[in-house]
């Protein structure tokens, strides 16, 4: 398939599939605390507001959180059926941090997620927020385990290799392994940024269409103040990652930076644009500041970074993609913290909800967080390589005896049934989030029991309410 071995197939199957998964974990993170929030203020303050968002918001988390399992378990069976060497070598570390993540976080997850989406009306305001609040913790849970096992792919310890496989021999230093607690928090802070985005495109959207009222405003000002307070602490949490993955994975660093020959000794200079040439061994058309490198990650005017060329060829990762990957990331945070600052501005010219260019930057930086997630993630799993267990396990060792005719057939039907499947998935979720949230609760005369609309048939029924009205005729009684 175009040139393809059946090793770049299973790669980009398995790249195909993650960027699908962790979208919906990423907005379910994000999304579950948010919802505590929501349902803490509402209880404090007893302002319906906080009510009537709650119950909009969690109309889109019961259809993304179904969403995040159904992806969630084709990546899992993956590790069988494509990548089976990489299991016979470290299914003895990675399989026990799966199944402590499905024993704590999915547990507890599923044993909330009913009371939380249905028991409104059924059990008391206390034991409901409690219920939020535990499936909001399970989320972060989640993200702990499996974080710690993808962190121990990337710098690992705790263990011995023993007959060619890998034997834990210390569980605390293979979950705390070097990278973890960098990794862990840029990834549960960069789910709150890309919720916060997500979040506040849809009031910027309603705003625009001319849907004014004290619910979308306090979507906006919330998301806003999360960009403003959030943001920069997650490029400071980024630059610790950096220097953290400078002393563990210096060819990942000289990847990201196209950085290529320290033969002259002089400091690094930040190069800001440019094309990394794999083949040429140089970054051509480079636009850069002198110096700039060594400061940022060395702390340093004088000491060079490690450069690609200090490593054998077989051991570089493919700076081309990671040198940009990382450059949309930094970017996208950028230009939150610039969104955060803006905001801040106009709030204090109390004019955060009349700048209609503001409410365009805001609407267009929706999927931005998402994005960000994506490009962090792949210039991680790129820049690994080519190793599948950071030095101890290579890429190419780690595959399934497949054939190019296999791997280009289930290539081809995941595409297929991703896009068919999760695209109305979220099409769905967005026609959810274009309904806005309803500023009245006359629903609350039902109070369930046989046959009527508020008895949970199925999981997505907590989502049908008002589909069938017309955005315009909504947006008109307001």
């Amino acid at each position: 398939m175009f040139g393809l071995e059946a090793l770049d197939l299973a790669r980009i199957q398995f790249a195909f599939t993650v960027s699908f998964h962790i979208i919906f974990p990423a907005i379910t993170i994000g999304l579950a605390s948010y919802l505590a929030v929501l349902e803490g203020l509402w209880l404090k303050t007893h302002e319906e507001v906080y009510r009537d968002l709650y119950h909009f918001w969690s109309k889109i988390f019961a259809v993304n959180f179904g969403m995040g399992v159904v992806s969630g378990l084709v990546m899992a069976y993956q590790f069988g059926t494509n990548w089976s060497a990489f299991s016979a070598f470290a299914g003895s570390v990675t399989g026990p941090l799966l199944t402590y993540e499905v024993l704590t976080a999915f547990f507890l997850e599923a044993g909330f997620l009913g009371v939380m989406l249905f028991g409104w009306h059924r059990v008391g305001p206390g034991l409901h927020f409690f219920a939020t609040v535990m499936v909001a913790i399970g989320t972060l849970i989640s993200t702990f385990w499996i974080l710690a096992s993808n962190s121990w792919m990337q710098t690992p310890q705790g263990h011995e290799i023993v007959n060619g496989v890998v034997v834990p021999v210390d569980w605390l230093a293979i979950i705390f392994n070097p990278s973890f607690p960098y990794r862990l928090m840029h990834m549960a802070i960069a789910s709150f940024v890309a919720t916060a985005f997500f979040v506040g495109a849809s009031a910027a959207w309603h705003l625009l269409r001319g849907r004014d009222n004290p619910a979308i405003r306090k979507m906006l000002s919330m998301a806003m103040w999360m960009a403003l307070i959030v943001a920069p602490i997650q490029a400071m949490v980024g630059d610790a990652h950096g220097l953290n993955t400078l002393k563990h994975q210096p060819a990942k660093i000289a990847a990201m930076e196209g950085h290529w020959d320290n033969s002259s000794g002089e400091p690094t200079p930040l190069i800001l644009f440019g094309w990394p040439d794999m083949e040429r061994e140089e970054t051509r058309f480079k636009i850069e500041i002198p110096v700039l490198g060594s400061l940022i990650l060395n702390h340093s005017l004088t000491e060079p970074i490690p450069a690609l060329k200090d490593f054998p060829k077989a051991d570089r990762p493919n700076s081309t993609i990671v040198f940009w990957s990382f450059r949309i990331m930094a970017g996208l945070g950028m230009l939150m913290i610039f969104v955060g600052l803006w905001s801040a501005w106009l709030r204090w010219r109390k004019r955060l909800f009349e700048s209609r260019a503001f409410l365009h930057l805001v609407l267009w930086m929706g999927p931005s967080g998402l994005i960000a997630i994506l490009a962090g993630w792949f210039t991680t799993e790129i820049g690994r390589q080519p190793w599948v267990v950071y030095g101890l396990m290579r890429t190419a060792d780690a595959v399934s005896n497949h054939s190019v005719t296999q791997m280009s057939l289930t290539l081809v039907m995941f595409v297929v049934v991703y896009f068919s499947l999760f695209g109305v998935g979220i099409g769905y979720m967005m026609r959810l989030v274009r309904k806005g949230p309803v500023t009245h609760e006359g629903r609350e005369a039902s109070h369930g029991g046989a046959g009527q609309k508020r008895t949970a048939a199925r999981p997505l029924s907590a989502t049908e309410e008002g589909l069938d009205d017309d955005d315009t005729t909504e947006a008109g009684r307001s």
